[in-house]
């Protein structure tokens, strides 16, 4: 059960701060929610006490979770062999990314941001990508955000600083 004044992260939202636990009256039954304000784009987002395992909601990341974050977006996936009968299309692509950032993972998210970000150094993002790549970038900097205790703008620079020393070192092993 979270605590009015904690912080928590809802999938796809990003972190809030659970306002209050109430009891509502809908259609004459009595139902206890939680009221969670989304920090940065101030939404206010009611979810049934009891529900929170199930919608995803949960902790801040913590040092050590910020750890492996950090360590996802060093790792290098294997090079996919381009097999024309193993190619994957983009919608697949970008329905699985949808859903790896909905999921409220970070280290999942963490995975879709560095895939996109090592495309990107490829070749010119679509519009799609591009949006995937934005919604991961700031899912990640708001929890990264909260997890250092920094500022928004100091974590995306975070990232971005964190991220591009990985790509140069990645150049230095060719």
């Amino acid at each position: 059960m979270f605590k009015v004044g904690e912080k928590v992260v809802y999938p796809a939202h990003g972190v809030g701060i659970v306002e209050s636990i109430d009891e509502i009256v809908i259609e004459g039954k009595s139902l206890k929610v939680m009221s969670i304000r989304i920090i940065e784009t101030d939404a206010l987002i009611r979810i049934p006490v009891g529900k929170e395992e199930k919608i995803g909601l949960r902790k801040v990341m913590d040092e050590d979770k910020l750890d492996k974050v950090i360590k996802v977006l060093k790792e290098r996936p294997e090079k996919e062999e381009k097999n024309e009968k193993e190619r994957i299309s983009w919608t697949v692509k970008h329905r699985n990314y949808l859903e790896k950032v909905k999921s409220g993972n970070i280290e999942i998210v963490a995975e879709v941001y560095r895939d996109l970000m090592l495309l990107k150094r490829e070749k010119e993002l679509s519009f799609g990508e591009r949006r995937i790549l934005e919604s991961a970038q700031q899912f990640l900097a708001s929890e990264i955000s909260e997890a250092k205790g920094i500022s928004l703008k100091e974590a995306e620079k975070f990232l971005e600083e964190m991220f591009s020393d990985v790509i140069v070192e990645e150049g230095n092993d060719k």
